[in-house]
């Protein structure tokens, strides 16, 4: 059976740096896109934060471009995210999302806090 096993997250100032990564633990054929997305709110959407396909190309949402980056290393199956600058704004239950050939899957979540 293949999980997502995910980790990184914390508790920060503002301006400070975090990396998040997401391991996809199992066996499987085919990654076709791996990402981050974050719920900010209880029972809020969860909106994309940044991904990256197989062929490394990789899209952001406005809030976090220039200071987000996103990228994947295919042979370990893991997908990080390197978090620069980090504002209040940012806080927010950060979820890995991967999408394989006839199936994806969503992480459990990993808390990301800033705060002064």
């Amino acid at each position: 059976q293949v999980h997502l096993v995910e980790s990184g997250g914390g508790l920060v100032k503002p301006g400070e740096f975090l990396r998040l990564s997401c391991v996809v633990d199992g066996f499987i054929w085919v990654i076709n896109t791996m990402g981050w997305y974050r719920r900010q709110a209880p029972g809020a959407q969860r909106e994309l934060v940044a991904r990256i396909d197989r062929g490394g190309d990789a899209i952001y949402a406005d809030s976090v471009r220039g200071r987000f980056t996103i990228s994947s290393d295919n042979a370990k199956k893991t997908v990080y995210l390197e978090m620069n600058n980090l504002k209040p704004e940012d806080t927010g239950l950060y979820y890995c999302h991967v999408v394989f050939h006839t199936y994806d899957l969503w992480g459990q979540g990993t808390q990301v806090t800033v705060s002064s």
